[in-house]
């Protein structure tokens, strides 16, 4: 590896990253360079802070690549304006930039964590997840989680501290350490319920008509209302709590809005043949890599770095 050329700037950008950071940032953020590090020292980068290297590893590797094609809700749709966990991945982080920066806290941090998070995801989105915890459960005794494995691919990109542990708590029981974690913990689900009524109602299984109506009273009848109300809250509440928080009444909007989403999308009729679909796709390549004697960790990694299309091509190849 070719060594860095030192400069001016470089010489300096250090030192004015961290003055810029105790004059701008809220006595709450993570500093930038006050991170616990990485698993395996490396040399630091001359012109980016260790957050923004983490940013743009992430951005450089197969795994987030792959997302593009890795759906949100439906299989391998037929149109081109449907989610795919990358476009996901981007609303999210979009939208945790934008808190991180009304709070005064670590945009970076929040960034990599965002673009990180989903990285693990296996295709077909939650059915993918449910099958393929199923068979690892069934045939090794363990469980998979999204989260578990976006968190084992951060490690292996050798990420610091802050960005690896943001990534395993974004979803979850287990609360993240940093206040940066705790915005993508909670716009993962402000971005993913609003783009997933938006793409049901262009599915045809959803109209804007059946949504509840006390929510959207509360929330906004449009996507863009809804997710302006749910960061305008978050930010003004937080910021009076010196948490990441959403006021009572938003916050129980959202989660009913959100179990309406299960039981009229994730869990309706349409939803579960696809789920059928893609359990069944799931099985039939796990036990095929099973018979052919791979190890647990080389059968998880691989089918969950398959892509939807990768994993019905594979699946139909075994026939």
């Amino acid at each position: 590896m070719a060594p860095e050329v030192a400069g001016w700037v470089a010489d300096a950008f250090e030192t004015r990253v961290r003055e810029h950071e105790e004059r701008a940032l809220s006595p709450l953020a993570v500093r930038s360079y006050e991170t616990r590090g990485r698993e395996r020292r490396e040399d630091a980068c001359l012109l980016r802070t260790p957050f923004q290297r983490d940013r743009d590893r992430i951005l450089h590797s197969k795994p987030f690549r792959r997302l593009k094609g890795k759906t949100q809700v439906f299989i391998d749709p037929a149109g081109d304006h449907y989610r795919t966990r990358m476009t996901h991945t981007l609303e999210t982080t979009a939208i945790a930039r934008g808190v991180a920066r009304a709070l005064r806290l670590n945009e970076d941090l929040a960034e990599a964590i965002g673009l990180g998070h989903d990285m693990g995801h296996p295709p077909f989105g939650h059915a993918g997840e449910e099958a393929l915890d199923r068979c690892v459960e069934e045939r090794f005794g363990r469980r998979f989680r999204h989260n578990e494995q976006s968190f084992r691919l951060a490690r292996q990109l050798n990420l610091t501290h802050e960005v690896c542990a943001g990534i395993l708590t974004h979803t979850g029981p287990q609360e993240p350490e940093t206040l940066e974690g705790r915005i993508v913990k909670i716009v993962d689900r402000v971005a993913y319920i609003n783009h997933d009524i938006d793409d049901a109602i262009r599915y045809g299984i959803l109209s804007a008509e059946q949504l509840p109506r006390v929510e959207i009273e509360v929330l906004g009848s449009r996507g863009s209302e809804r997710i302006d109300r749910l960061v305008h809250d978050l930010v003004e509440t937080s910021e009076g709590a010196g948490d990441i928080r959403q006021s009572d009444e938003v916050g129980e909007a959202m989660l009913a809005l959100r179990a309406f989403m299960f039981e009229h999308v994730y869990l309706a009729p349409p939803a579960r043949k696809e789920h059928a679909r893609a359990h069944d796709a799931v099985r039939r390549i796990f036990e095929q890599l099973v018979e052919r004697g791979d190890g647990e960790d080389a059968i998880v990694d691989y089918l969950s770095g398959m892509t939807d299309r990768f994993a019905l091509e594979f699946a139909a190849g075994l026939a």
